[in-house]
C-alpha cells in the first residue's frame, strides 16, 4: 500500500496543484500544513523533508518528491485515471509547454520570496508589489488565452496538466484583482474546473485551517 503525505499550504498555488491532481486521481492522503507566513519552511526539521523549504513535498513511503510537476508527473504515472499529461509525444510536449506558461514564466515572480525581497531590497510597497503580480499574470495568461479552445479543456475533452495549473494560477489573479474580462476562454474554463467536485474541495478556502 502506497502511503502519501502531502506537506502543504492552504494558499500556495504549487500545492493548491498537486491537491487538485490527488483529488481528480481519488488519490488518499494526509496532509500536512507548513504555514509559509509563520516560517516553518525555514526550520531544521523541515529541511529534513525538503532541502529548497518550499512546499509542496510529497513523501512516498519515506522517500520526498518536490516540484509540483514532478510530483503530478508521478502521479500521473503511478495512478493513470484520468491521464493528466498525454502518452502521445507530440500532445505531451505541447501540453507541458501550455503548462510551462504557468510553472516556469508566471508563478515563480510572484512567489512569497520574491515578492519578500522585492520589498526588503527594493522598497516595493504593497501597490508596487500588486502591480509588478499583475504584469506578470497578465502577460502569462495572455499567452494562455491566444491558445485556449473556444470549447473543452485545455486538455481537450477533460482536464489535463495545463488546467491543473491553470485554476490556481486564476485564484491568485484574483486576488490580486487583476481584470479577466480579456480572458474569456481562461475564464469559462476555470469555471468548467471548479464545477468539479474534486477540484471544489482542494480550493485554498476548503483547506484553510480554522
Amino acid at each position: 500500500m502506497t502511503e502519501l503525505v502531502l506537506h502543504d499550504y492552504w494558499r500556495s498555488s504549487s500545492a493548491y496543484r498537486v491537491r487538485i491532481a490527488l483529488n481528480l486521481k481519488g488519490v488518499d492522503y494526509r496532509g500536512v500544513e507548513v504555514d509559509l507566513l509563520a516560517g516553518e519552511q525555514r526550520s531544521d526539521d523541515y529541511a529534513t523533508v525538503n532541502p529548497q523549504r518550499l512546499v509542496p513535498a510529497l513523501e512516498v513511503n519515506g522517500q520526498v518528491l518536490t516540484q509540483s510537476l514532478a510530483i503530478i508527473d508521478w502521479l500521473d504515472s503511478r495512478f493513470p485515471e484520468p491521464r493528466l499529461i498525454p502518452a502521445d509525444p507530440l500532445e505531451r510536449a505541447q501540453m507541458l509547454a501550455l503548462t510551462q506558461i504557468i510553472a516556469a514564466d508566471v508563478q515563480p515572480l510572484q512567489n512569497l520570496r520574491v515578492l519578500k525581497y522585492l520589498r526588503a531590497n527594493f522598497g516595493a510597497d504593497d501597490a508596487a508589489v500588486e502591480t509588478w503580480i499583475r504584469h506578470w499574470i497578465g502577460e502569462g495568461v495572455a499567452a494562455l488565452e491566444a491558445q485556449a479552445p473556444v470549447e473543452g479543456f485545455l486538455g481537450g475533452a477533460g482536464p489535463g496538466l495545463a488546467d491543473v495549473f491553470l485554476v490556481p494560477q486564476l485564484y491568485n489573479a484574483r486576488r490580486y484583482k487583476l481584470d479577466l474580462e480579456a480572458f474569456p476562454r481562461l475564464v469559462r474554463i476555470d469555471a468548467a474546473m471548479r464545477a468539479i467536485d474534486a477540484v471544489a474541495q482542494a480550493a485554498p478556502e476548503a483547506i484553510r485551517p480554522a
